[in-house]
């Protein structure tokens, strides 16, 4: 099982990731893309990402606004497989803008 992050180390993590914020209890980050096909799109590439590491992020949709909350649930908070998560979803929305 991962080990869960220190505060210490998540708020390290958070600062090499853009618009992330969070605790050890969780990291989260919301991005408004174009229109609801493109969200959508995003979150269908996230998906399969989430699959290759076995590994799923929490992802609530709103119109074209999308918030992805990413969480160990397995360990009890946030580990470093949640910061590698983290950064494929920042690529997968770079990508889309």
């Amino acid at each position: 099982m991962a080990d869960v992050l220190t505060a210490e180390a998540v708020r390290n993590e958070l600062g090499g990731l853009a618009d992330w914020s969070g605790d050890p209890a969780g990291i989260t980050r919301t991005v408004e893309l174009a229109s609801f096909p493109a969200a959508v799109t995003v979150v269908d590439r996230v998906a399969v990402v989430a699959e290759e590491l076995d590994h799923h992020p929490d992802i609530d949709i709103r119109w074209r606004t999308l918030t992805f909350r990413c969480v160990t649930h397995s360990a009890g908070g946030v580990t470093l497989r949640d910061v590698d998560l983290a950064r494929r979803i920042d690529e997968i929305v770079g990508a889309a803008r």
